[in-house]
């Protein structure tokens, strides 16, 4: 897997992951899946759209993930 791509839940990450960090790291999957850093003009679209459905499944993977002992190592801090 690209080494690039960073852990982004807790405890990994103090706070939740940005926005930017999510799409950061959609960004170097697809990189990653299509070997391609930047598409031609006509792979454009479809390497966008991965990138979009990347981030939403990873938000919503984050959002949904219950990682045990965060809850409480929060709000001790």
């Amino acid at each position: 897997m690209c080494r690039s791509i960073k852990t982004l839940r807790p405890p990994a990450l103090p706070e939740e992951a940005t926005e930017d960090e999510i799409r950061a790291a959609a960004l170097q999957y697809v990189r990653k899946v299509s070997g391609f850093r930047a598409p031609a003009a006509h792979n454009r679209e479809v390497f966008d759209r991965a990138v979009d459905a990347i981030a939403e499944a990873t938000a919503e993977l984050l959002e949904g993930l219950e990682v045990r002992g965060a809850g409480a190592a929060r709000k001790a801090g």
